[in-house]
């Protein structure tokens, strides 16, 4: 019998979402059992979740401070002219910086927000003088350095 599949979810893809979202480690058999099916159902359905881009990835959250990354820096990024060029650009030229983690269009008083690791202040100050106002566009930032982190990518609730 051949099951149906839309990009619709359905309880039983929830299922396999949410415990893959909870523990990503989890075996394709201890997956089954948490979704209420067979291994190979659960296979193929996960493998349909991927191709459908519901699973966009699966990686392990590192300690950020265990790999010398202990300073988180949030930037409000203002550009020159507000236009799909000059964003274009901008994003491009984002792309290629890998100490920004996080790079988010918003509506109000600033154009984009990065977020950014670096090991300390000196190594930021040096992005920031060699890298960041390189950016194509910038005509103004704001530099938001983080003194805790209260929470930090938490699990969607769905």
């Amino acid at each position: 019998m051949k099951e149906a599949f839309s990009d619709a979810l359905d309880r039983i893809d929830l299922k396999i979402l949410r415990a893959l979202h909870a523990d990503g480690r989890l075996t394709n058999a201890e997956l089954a059992v948490r979704a209420g099916v067979s291994a190979a159902t659960c296979h193929r359905r996960t493998q349909r979740l991927f191709e459908k881009g519901h699973i966009t990835g699966v990686r392990a959250d590192v300690a950020p401070t265990s790999v010398g990354l202990g300073a988180l820096v949030m930037i409000g990024v203002i550009l020159d002219r507000s236009s799909p060029d000059s964003r274009n650009n901008f994003e491009e030229a984002v792309l290629k910086v890998k100490e920004i983690l996080d790079c988010i269009l918003v509506a109000g008083e600033f154009d984009y927000f990065l977020k950014i690791r670096a090991r300390d202040l000196a190594d930021f100050n040096k992005l920031q003088s060699q890298t960041l106002i390189a950016l194509p566009g910038v005509q103004n930032t704001r530099t938001f350095f983080v003194m805790r982190e209260v929470r930090e990518n938490a699990r969607l609730t769905f």
